[in-house]
């Protein structure tokens, strides 16, 4: 098989996402920003770290939310319930999802409204 793993995700925003995007993404999430290659940076967007991988958030416009695609974001046990708290008390609204009986996880929008899940 040639395809031996996943590098990034990319995620749409609109234009001027920036500042949003590393308040949900880096702050709340706790993802490090990696810098956008030079050629890249007049695009807009923004770059993180996922582990080894890394989760993109690029300018599309017209921009339409991603409602049922989604990043799904592992996260350790024991900080899951702290992860959620984190982002209520942001304003962002928590739906915990116990369709799978040995998984714990919860679905946020972030602040574009593009699907995210959080699971440990």
């Amino acid at each position: 098989m040639a395809v031996i793993g996943l590098d990034h995700v990319q995620i749409a925003a609109p234009p001027g996402c920036e500042k949003a995007a590393r308040r949900f993404y880096g702050e709340l999430l706790g993802l490090a920003e990696l810098p956008k290659p030079e050629p890249l940076r007049a695009r807009g967007g923004v770059w993180f770290a996922v582990g080894a991988q890394q989760l993109h958030v690029g300018i599309e416009e017209p921009f339409q939310p991603a409602l049922k695609a989604h990043p799904a974001f592992r996260v350790e046990a024991a900080a899951l319930d702290e992860v959620a708290a984190r982002l209520q008390q942001a304003g962002t609204e928590v739906a915990w999802d116990h369709a799978l009986a040995d998984v714990r996880r919860f679905f946020v929008a972030d602040p574009w409204g593009n699907r995210v899940e959080l699971l440990a």
